[in-house]
């Protein structure tokens, strides 16, 4: 072992100390508007779909990876007792191609806007994933959104910053530590995702398979 028995010591510390951090921060879900927050997104995510629209997600690093995971759960499925009809959902950060292309011609900030100006529908909704609440290539991804007709989520950090303005619903996890608040963005996403899947089969949108 080449760690000594009080850096080791205080290894084990840091860990203890960041699950705690983590545990007590997910706990705050239960207080507050969280829990209404998410049953709203849900909801609004459900009717359009059930209007024939997509839930089109994006966001940068860890938060593009979010994106595509959980668009993931819906285009094939969350849960494995629960076999249904595929959800309409798709992740912006589609290829190297597309992102290295608007990167270059348009520059990195309109990477988002510009598949939003081709893709989206009025009846579409965008969830743009952001840490910080300040990732410009999302805000405008969201102005443009806006523009289109569509409705606007944002799963935040910190105190939501610029992009918070943009979205009709968002959903701020009080932290300033981008890895803490990526952990409960992806447990509120799957939250999302499922009571999205149980609201469409509910109405009998999708159907178990």
């Amino acid at each position: 072992m080449i760690l000594s028995s009080e850096e080791n010591a205080k290894l084990l510390q840091s860990v203890r100390d960041q699950f705690l951090t983590a545990i007590e921060l997910k706990k705050q879900f239960l207080t507050g508007n969280f829990v209404e927050i998410l049953v709203s997104m849900a909801d609004r995510v459900a009717q359009s779909l059930m209007q024939g629209g997509k839930l089109m997600i994006c966001g940068n690093g860890g938060s593009a990876a979010d994106a595509q995971h959980l668009a993931a759960e819906l285009l094939v499925r969350l849960r494995s007792h629960k076999n249904r009809e595929a959800i309409a959902a798709i992740p912006l950060a589609l290829d190297t191609s597309t992102l290295t292309a608007c990167a270059n011609d348009y520059g990195f900030e309109h990477i988002y806007a510009r598949m939003v100006q081709a893709l989206a529908k009025p009846e579409d909704i965008l969830l743009g994933l952001s840490t910080s609440g300040k990732s410009l290539n999302v805000i405008n991804a969201l102005k443009s959104a806006r523009q289109t007709g569509v409705a606007t989520l944002g799963f935040l950090g910190h105190e939501g910053g610029s992009m918070k303005d943009y979205c009709d619903i968002s959903l701020i996890i009080p932290s300033q530590d981008p890895n803490r608040i990526q952990e409960v963005h992806i447990t509120a996403g799957h939250i999302l995702m499922d009571l999205i899947e149980d609201v469409l089969i509910v109405k009998k949108y999708i159907h178990l398979i």
